[in-house]
């Protein structure tokens, strides 16, 4: 369907014409399946993803902006993906109890302040003894609330397509594909110096000290920044 026309029924959509939301849905069916399979063997039915991932659809027709310059298509891939994420991980078929989810916020906040202190996250056996429990018992929690992510996208530079980790694999360049476009999102987020952190960090294979010196602060300030920046990155993605 032509963008423009599709955008007519958006609007439409949005305005509550039931008609065209139907068009929307039939047109977007077959992209909901072929994320639907991604998360396929992971507990959940094929059905119940389905529906959920037409409430992704249905808050992309709701959210969506014309100002976001961006095809519709494109828009609906990380809502619907989103959706599900947010699903398996709230409400899904691995079920995380109340004492644990409490756990990782007090570990997650300590580690915050820890690294706010020293420069530097604790390890594991500083946070198991400042918990008073196991090793084994933090790497649990906090794995705990981990869902696996993609880091393959491209990263435009001075009009050059790198990769934040590598060339995407054409032979799954379709699933590759659907990576891209989430964390192509969340790397737009990102301000001029962070970006210009991640492309010297991981494309120009900069040292700490190197990257100081091109920005005029510290090796710390930049272990600081560097770290900020990826788990900014992490957790754009775990609520995508």
């Amino acid at each position: 369907m032509e963008q423009e026309k599709l955008l007519k029924l958006v609007a439409k959509a949005k305005e509550g014409d039931e008609e065209a939301k139907t068009i929307i849905f039939e047109e977007n069916s077959p992209l909901i399946k072929s994320l639907v399979k991604r998360f396929l063997h992971k507990g959940i039915e094929y059905d119940d993803l389905y529906q959920i991932g037409t409430i992704g659809l249905l808050k992309a027709i709701n959210n969506f902006d014309e100002k976001f310059n961006v095809k519709f298509s494109t828009y609906v891939v990380p809502m619907v993906i989103g959706e599900i994420k947010r699903f398996m991980r709230d409400d899904g078929a691995i079920k995380v109890s109340r004492t644990i989810k409490t756990y990782n916020l007090k570990i997650k906040k300590y580690i915050e302040e820890f690294n706010k202190e020293n420069f530097r996250k604790p390890t594991p056996v500083e946070i198991a003894k400042h918990f008073d429990i196991d090793e084994a018992e933090v790497m649990f929690i906090m794995d705990s609330a981990i869902m696996p992510i993609s880091i393959y996208t491209p990263f435009e530079d001075d009009s050059k397509s790198l990769l934040l980790i590598d060339r995407i694999n054409q032979d799954n360049s379709y699933d590759d594909m659907l990576d891209t476009l989430l964390l192509k999102e969340t790397l737009k987020s990102l301000d001029k110096r962070d970006k210009k952190i991640i492309l010297l960090r991981f494309f120009r294979d900069k040292t700490q000290s190197e990257i100081a010196k091109v920005l005029g602060v510290s090796q710390v300030q930049v272990s600081r920044l560097e770290n900020k920046v990826l788990e900014k990155i992490r957790e754009k993605l775990l609520t995508m």
